[in-house]
């Protein structure tokens, strides 16, 4: 089933005030409870292939048989998300293409993939909760630091930009920071059946750490890239690519191999 929601440009209008101000938004109940059994269901199929580890899909290849295929393939979701994009970017997208990721964080690996603050390629990024732990100490809670970048003018500013953040010695610097207080993101608990936007190109962010014994499952939708058709742009793709095949080769469930990766 398609996404809940009368798409007008009211609620485009609404929602787009709403990340400028607050660094999110959401829509209450657009995903149906029937929906999210569903989705829980194939998901659980998939992280028993996985033996409990993390792992993650990308692109309309490796995702094309679960029901987030009737999201991205949504008329009135392409254009709600190309209204919030002309709206932060001034222009129409380039293209209306939905790029779909499933990222499903547990075990002990889901634990070193977590605190990893970046950027995303695409200018909005939509999320829907799957799992979200509801107990313990370390439940994976979504950390941003809002809107705290403009739109590049200069692909390569941006590719440098991310190169100087996206990495292990500054990610943990930013997480002592968060330790001594210096640095305070703010922090959004999920609640399945909500749909969540915000500026993924924009805002710096991650997920916490959650327990190994915990399931945290996430919907990523991208859409609308800045720097769309850049030589910068397809390298990423390409390195991302080849870490996300490693990552499914240890688990030993490969990905198809024409299956696209998000440059994030």
């Amino acid at each position: 089933m398609p996404l809940s929601f009368d798409m007008d440009e009211q609620l485009a209008r609404r929602l787009a005030d709403e990340i400028d101000t607050n660094g999110f938004a959401k829509i209450i109940g657009a995903v149906s409870e029937s929906d999210l059994q569903q989705l829980r269901l194939w998901t659980d199929e998939q992280a028993r292939k996985h033996h409990g580890e993390y792992f993650a899909y990308h692109g309309e290849a490796s995702l094309g048989d679960s029901l987030l295929a009737s999201y991205w393939s949504d008329p009135q979701f392409k254009a709600l998300l190309g209204r919030l994009y002309k709206h932060a970017a001034r222009r129409d997208a380039a293209s209306d293409r939905i790029f779909p990721v499933l990222r499903c964080v547990q075990g002990n690996q889901g634990k070193r993939e977590s605190n990893s603050f970046h950027y995303d390629a695409s200018l909005v990024t939509a999320l829907i909760p799957v799992f979200i732990p509801s107990e313990g100490q370390e439940r994976g809670d979504l950390m941003l630091f809002p809107n705290i970048r403009r739109v590049r003018a200069w692909v390569l500013f941006n590719v440098i930009e991310k190169a100087l953040l996206q990495n292990k010695i500054t990610r943990s610097w930013i997480i002592k920071g968060m330790q001594r207080n210096w640095l305070k993101p703010y922090v959004l608990r999920l609640e399945p059946g909500n749909v969540y936007f915000f500026w993924g190109y924009r805002t710096l962010h991650a997920n916490q750490a959650c327990s190994p014994g915990l399931k945290r499952a996430t919907a990523l939708f991208h859409f609308g890239d800045p720097h769309t058709g850049s030589l910068a742009t397809r390298l990423i793709l390409s390195i991302n690519q080849s870490r996300a095949r490693r990552m499914s080769n240890k688990a030993g469930n490969p990905p198809p191999a024409s299956t696209p990766t998000h440059t994030d």
